[in-house]
């Protein structure tokens, strides 16, 4: 299975399109979206092309292939105009017998984790900051953002297969991956 990870798109219709095309070129089988889809938040700088309506109509074109769980700057309201589920905190996943729990990142600040066992993982965005990072439990790993990256990083986004977690340029290119087979919790980006 392909899996195409991404986060904080924030209502930006020219980073939506090149991360619809980034799925449809990688051939994913589904697109999980770590929340802040729609609205830029109080904190950030309106992203390039900021159109909400029409990052609607592109996801909703999409959303029988999509999962995804609630960001920060996701509310109910955004859910009556989405056709695929954007609520949830938390959703579990599981590669082989490695547990991944994904979530938006807002709910678990560095030190804080949801119940998790050694070797699970900690899939989250929020930060806007590609991260790997072992924490003695789990193995934390962000993303990034697809629409406002931050600490230098490209807009990008992840790819999760049988055998390894890619991060992405949104044009493709591969700039850090680590195998997903006896991983060690040594991290590329650390």
């Amino acid at each position: 299975m392909k899996l195409m990870i991404a986060s904080d798109i924030h209502g930006s219709e020219y980073y939506c399109r090149q991360m619809l095309d980034a799925f449809a070129r990688e051939g994913a089988e589904r697109l999980l979206l770590l929340g802040d889809l729609l609205y830029h938040g109080p904190r950030n700088d309106l992203p390039r092309d900021y159109a909400p309506r029409a990052v609607i109509e592109m996801l909703n074109s999409v959303g029988d292939r999509l999962l995804c769980v609630r960001g920060n700057c996701d509310a109910e309201v955004d859910q009556m105009v989405l056709r695929f589920p954007i609520l949830a905190d938390y959703c579990i996943l599981y590669a082989g017998s490695i547990m991944i729990y994904a979530t938006h990142g807002h709910l678990f600040r560095d030190g804080e984790e949801p119940p998790l066992r050694k070797g699970d993982i900690l899939l989250q965005g929020h930060t806007h900051v590609p991260e790997c990072t072992e924490t003695g439990v789990c193995l934390r790993i962000n993303p990034g953002s697809v629409s406002i990256p931050k600490g230098g990083s490209p807009h990008g986004y992840m790819l999760l297969t049988d055998r390894d977690f890619q991060w992405k340029t949104l044009e493709g290119t591969l700039y850090r991956q680590f195998p997903l087979a006896g991983n060690t919790h040594r991290c590329p980006l650390e």
